[in-house]
């Protein structure tokens, strides 16, 4: 499979598809080529079918609709991607099928192993440094942005984001994920004894 293809189709319905920005500094292109990284890093020790995972986490966001949840969206742009260049049916079949559910963090499903993969590749994105350095830019785009600003920001995404180690379906992706909350809490102690 020529993954470069591939990337290209996602490169321009990313572009196309209508996700409004919150923040003009977030590429929805960018995060899927950081889920892609990821979901090949947690294949290489988990294992799994290598296409079916990349083409997940390569496709993963490419629909965006204000009404439908973007996974059914993109579920069904990817299917029919997919078949126009002609990937076999079952491999289809269940891409389709990750991408309709990647964004259901919380469900207790029976997924498999590759479906595990992608949600935790997605999950780990902008956890960790990519966080941190997310909820500086955000402050420095609001009002009267400061360090502390940013400080608290960082904080409470800490706090907020700590518990969702659960949602993590794989042990390699809830070991990456402590990790980078440990990372977190370090950085949030570091940033006292500057700040304040």
């Amino acid at each position: 499979m020529n993954y470069a293809e591939v990337i290209e189709y996602v490169k321009k319905m990313t572009a196309e598809n209508g996700r409004p920005p919150k923040y003009p500094f977030r590429s929805r292109y960018e995060h899927t080529m950081r889920v892609y990284r990821w979901a090949i890093k947690l294949q290489s020790k988990l294992g799994g079918d290598l296409d079916i995972i990349v083409l997940a986490a390569l496709l993963h966001d490419i629909g965006w609709d204000d009404v439908r949840p973007h996974g059914e969206v993109g579920a069904e742009l990817a299917v029919e991607y997919l078949d126009e260049i002609g990937v076999d049916p079952e491999t289809i079949r269940r891409v389709g099928e990750i991408i309709m559910i990647h964004e259901d963090k919380d469900t207790e499903a029976d997924l498999s192993l590759e479906c595990k993969i992608v949600m935790d590749a997605d999950l780990l994105d902008e956890v960790g440094a990519v966080g941190i350095l997310w909820d500086a830019m955000a402050t420095a785009c609001e009002d009267e942005a400061s360090y502390k600003k940013a400080y608290y920001r960082v904080k409470n995404y800490y706090r907020i984001n700590k518990p969702k180690i659960r949602r993590c379906k794989t042990d390699a992706g809830r070991a990456e994920y402590a990790k980078r909350m440990q990372m977190i809490e370090s950085y949030i102690s570091q940033l006292e004894k500057e700040l304040f």
